[in-house]
């Protein structure tokens, strides 16, 4: 039988009189009694059933229908809520354009008019040439939730992949156009996930990765497994597809495939099933119809990144004895450990990323979570720094062995997007584009400072503000962090941050353990039984902003994303005095679970398991949703968790049964609301519209529950 809950569709009773005893009447979800014994321990799961899918489950459809009406009913009350959606919208219609990377000796770029729900792609023969609208996705749905997911050109820049992603899905579709033709052809290859393409030299056919197709109605929820290396000729079906490497042996291994800038090899990926991005490394001579993968790197130990060749000479960047990374040339006759050959050393900064262009190495280093980028010979030889405008991120430096120019992209806090080119041979930086956003950036300041963790540790954060910000506690503050996975937090352009600033807020991004600023050791000091270290390091940061006297406890605000969304679970659970309000987004609420559905299980290396004893101790320790349930009722801050009903990267469940738990046992007044996206899926790909109002809803909700009177359009 199914579970049936009873919901009060109003959007709120009174239960007092004063402002401050307003209580939001929420809907009375049903409460199983579903238990599960994890190493001799009995732990409740009393929400598991809005683990369903809402696509299927009438019941879940119901609860995300009630439970958004409440949110709606409480935001549309909100007086400044038209006002902010205004000015973001205001502040999004720029035109947003992407660096330009070439191919075929024509340039190809993305380009947003400003309020399109997607990105075009175009191209122009020469940087000064009318460019030519190639694809432009939002033709491909009414609103926008159809999205391009990836694309790959032939060498001569004749024909594109491109992956198709809808509602935000992260299972593609992918299509073949005919660039001279201006048409999309038969080709449509299925279950393709975690997959770009890589076309042969002779433009006939591309490798790509899929999965087998998953049993009916399981698409969006059943684990991803048996990941396998296919070739697609042109103009063929998928059935025809030729099998290249699997590992059934393994089938929670990734396998991924890209062909050498010459055309002459492939090289194959193999993944060991976790975001540690640990490889096995192939290899197959294309120049032999009859050859066969080789390994070349026979085990999981070390992550290598292929960044090119010279014959049979691999270079890659590697962890290989070296935490912070290098680059290493390893060659197919010599391919013992003992025979590579160190090209770049490992610096005392992290090598963030390589590429290979212009016959040079450019090198992109974290310094402090701050890019730097050195220029190298490909003999390893030192040859310049590349001088950029600022602290900001650099990115982009795409290209070619044989071409002698490459572009990049440099913003910040307080910088919008500019797009310059760089001379390789001369090092010249040459300013092609500056977005123009209706803001004066000499308003705004951002520095960095080093505040202390619980264990000492010193943790970087950056802070932007307003200029001549006062100091007396008043400042209502959204502090932000992520800390997992080996990403790294950098200081880039965000409109919807540069609003938060413009009505008074400060900003103030951590760099936590966990993520990949200062390397290996810093990304591993925030895992698996180490993981409390992450949150330690967030809460530390939030103590400073209030001893500092940035902000108070009632006007600041923690926002966080998937791991990230984990993060404020995890640390308003843990302090909930310490925080004026809480944005969960997608987050990763049950720590026991997790590995069970879609993508899950390659969050194991950072996270560990409960199928592992003492990581099931450290996780129950800190699983949001489950300290929910052993504290009971208590004063939790104010909290507007979001998700959305397709997202197949973290499942909505886990938003799901936290907000459940939450509402039921806030004891406080602040409001608990869940804030449920329809047709969209964990971020990528989400149409502007979609974006606006999300963010419009969250400072809205801030404005209101910080308590403050923001300055808009100021």
């Amino acid at each position: 039988m199914r579970w049936l809950f009873a919901c009060t569709l109003t959007a709120f009773v009174l239960l007092g009189v004063t402002a401050e005893e307003k209580k939001l009447k929420y809907p009375d979800t049903k409460k199983g009694d579903q238990t599960d014994e994890y190493h001799g321990t009995r732990v409740a799961d009393p929400y598991r059933w809005l683990e369903d899918d809402v696509r299927t489950s009438k019941d879940v459809a119901a609860w995300v229908e009630a439970e958004n009406k409440v949110t709606n009913a409480y935001l549309e009350a909100i007086p400044e809520r038209e006002a902010i959606k205004k000015r973001i919208t205001e502040l999004w219609n720029y035109e947003k354009i992407s660096a330009p990377f070439k191919v075929g000796g024509r340039y190809f770029f993305f380009k947003n008019d400003g309020l399109q729900n997607q990105s075009a792609m175009f191209v122009h023969d020469s940087l000064d040439a009318e460019p030519k609208l190639l694809l432009d996705p939002n033709t491909w749905s009414k609103d926008g939730t159809v999205a391009l997911a990836g694309m790959a050109l032939t060498d001569d820049a004749k024909f594109l992949a491109y992956g198709v992603a809808e509602a935000g899905s992260d299972w593609n579709t992918w299509k073949v156009f005919d660039v001279a033709g201006g048409k999309t052809v038969a080709d449509e290859l299925k279950w393709v996930k975690f997959s770009g393409a890589s076309w042969t030299l002779d433009g006939k056919g591309f490798y790509y990765s899929r999965f087998p197709e998953p049993k009916k109605d399981a698409a969006f929820q059943s684990l991803n497994e048996n990941q396998a290396l296919y070739y697609h000729t042109l103009g063929t079906p998928q059935a025809d597809d030729k099998l290249v490497y699997e590992r059934p042996d393994n089938p929670k291994w990734t396998v991924g495939g890209s062909v050498t800038e010459d055309g002459k090899f492939l090289i194959i990926s193999v993944g060991d099933g976790t975001t540690s991005r640990k490889v096995r490394v192939a290899y197959q001579d294309l120049t032999d119809p009859a050859s066969k993968p080789v390994d070349l790197v026979p085990n999981h130990e070390n992550k290598f990144n292929f960044l090119g060749n010279d014959g049979g000479v691999f270079y890659f960047q590697t962890d290989y004895k070296a935490p912070k990374y290098q680059i290493v040339a390893i060659d197919t006759k010599k391919p013992e450990p003992r025979d590579w050959k160190t090209i770049v050393p490992e610096a005392n900064e992290v090598l963030d990323s390589t590429d290979l262009v212009g016959n040079r190495f450019i090198c992109s280093y974290l310094k402090d979570a701050k890019t730097a980028v050195k220029v190298h010979e490909i003999d390893g030889k030192f040859v310049r720094d590349v001088a950029l405008p600022g602290i900001g991120t650099a990115s982009g430096f795409s290209g070619k062995r044989t071409d002698t120019e490459t572009f990049y992209t440099f913003s910040s806090f307080d910088s919008p997007t500019r797009i310059y080119r760089y001379d390789v041979p001369t090092g010249e930086s040459k300013l092609i584009r500056q977005a123009k956003v209706k803001f004066n950036p000499d308003d705004y300041e951002v520095k960095q400072v080093f505040y202390a963790s619980k264990d000492g540790t010193k943790v970087p954060m950056f802070l932007a503000h307003k200029k001549g910000l006062k100091l007396d506690g008043s400042n209502p503050t959204l502090l932000y962090g992520y800390g997992g996975f080996n990403i790294s937090l950098t200081p880039g352009f965000s409109v919807s941050r540069l609003q938060w600033m413009e009505m008074g807020g400060v900003l103030a991004v951590a760099n936590l353990r966990g993520g990949g600023e200062y390397g290996d050791a810093w990304h591993r000091g925030g895992t698996k039984l180490q993981k409390q270290n992450v949150f330690d390091d967030f809460i530390a940061a939030a103590e400073y902003l209030v001893s500092e006297k940035y902000t108070s406890p009632k006007k600041l605000a923690i926002q966080g994303g998937s791991n990230g969304g984990l993060l404020v679970g995890a640390c308003m659970t843990q302090r909930p005095d310490l925080f004026g309000a809480c944005l969960p987004a997608v987050g990763v609420m049950d720590m026991l679970r997790f590995q069970k559905f879609t993508a899950g299980r390659f969050w194991v290396d950072d996270y560990g398991s409960s199928d592992n004893k003492s990581e099931f101790d450290a996780l129950y320790k800190f699983s949001p949703y489950h300290v929910l349930l052993k504290n009971g009722p208590k004063a939790y801050p104010a909290t507007m968790v979001t998700t959305a009903d397709t997202d197949d990267r973290v499942v909505p469940g886990h938003s799901f049964k936290f907000a459940a738990a939450l509402q039921a046992n806030q004891s406080g007044p602040a409001p608990v609301l869940i804030r449920i996206e329809t047709k969209a899926g964990h971020g990528a790909g989400k149409p502007t519209a979609k974006v606006i109002e999300e963010v419009a809803d969250q400072w809205a909700f801030l404005v209101k529950t910080l308590n403050f009177k923001p300055e808009i359009g100021k």
